[in-house]
Parts: structure tokens; C-alpha cells; sequence
């Protein structure tokens, strides 16, 4: 949702942590231990173990610092440039559908009695993978009960 507001507000720019375990400082202790003759390139990925992906989307930032703290910094928030959203042909899961407002408890359609939903016909942000799985198989339990609590009226 962050992300669509600021499409539609004209720029996107999107911070990514990569090494969220590591504070700024722990990251600048590693990275002030450079060989003098160590690329940048190998400088990141001896002292973060950073692969080639992480190492270019750093350098599409622009011109990587020398300075440890500064360089730790920047992998702590790289900023991504979001210029669009992949067409509705191309999503894995997508956004919007009946508002929650609109069902109660057993996910019966306030205005419909006797039509329940479940899963990605709700307005609900889910992470793609198992845990849209996970979402959509709980709510169409909560809506499978709610149905035949319904009928046994």
C-alpha cells in the first residue's frame, strides 16, 4: 500500500536494509578492517559477505563511500527507485476486494446474507508465499463455518 500511495503521488523511493541483523555499527566495525588492495567489490564481500546482487544495487545508488561508517550506512538503507507496478497479469497476489467493514464475523456479506468470503476477496496487504496460503486457508475455514452455521439456522 506504502508503495502504490507514493506511485501515485509521483515518486517511489524504497529503503533496503541488506544486513538487518547487523546494527550501523557493527557493519562499520567490519568494513573498517579493508585490505589496501581490496576492490570495493571485495572489500563488501569479504568483510559482509554481500553477493554481487546486493553489491549492484549499492552501486546503482551511485559512487560507493570509502568511509566505513558511511558505506554502513548506506547497506543499512539503500534506496530502490520504484517506477511502477507490474500489470494485474503478473501479480502474484493482489490488493483491494470487499472491505471488512462490509462482513462480520463469520465473513458474511453484511448486504448479501447467506454469501460468504474468504481469502483474497477481502481488502487485506498479505506477503505473497505461505503466508497468503496460510491467510486464505484460515479465512475460508472461518467462512466454511460460518456458512454452516448459517444453513443450520
Amino acid at each position: 500500500a506504502p508503495i502504490r500511495s507514493g506511485l501515485a503521488a509521483g515518486r517511489c523511493v524504497v529503503e533496503v536494509d541488506l544486513r538487518p541483523a547487523l546494527t550501523v555499527d557493527q557493519l562499520a566495525d567490519r568494513l573498517a578492517r579493508r585490505r589496501p588492495k581490496d576492490s570495493a567489490a571485495n572489500w563488501l564481500r569479504r568483510a559482509l559477505g554481500l553477493d554481487p546482487v546486493a553489491i549492484g544495487l549499492l552501486r546503482e545508488a551511485g559512487p560507493l563511500p570509502a568511509d566505513p561508517v558511511a558505506m554502513a550506512a548506506l547497506v543499512k538503507a539503500v534506496p530502490v527507485v520504484v517506477a511502477e507496478a507490474m500489470p494485474i497479469e503478473r501479480a502474484i497476489s493482489s490488493a483491494g476486494g470487499i472491505a471488512w467493514s462490509e462482513v462480520d464475523d463469520s465473513l458474511m456479506l453484511r448486504a448479501m446474507p447467506g454469501t460468504f468470503v474468504a481469502g483474497e476477496m477481502l481488502d487485506w496487504e498479505a506477503p505473497t508465499g505461505g503466508y497468503l496460503l496460510q491467510a486464505s486457508f484460515s479465512t475460508g475455514v472461518v467462512a466454511a463455518r460460518g456458512a454452516l452455521g448459517w444453513l443450520a439456522r
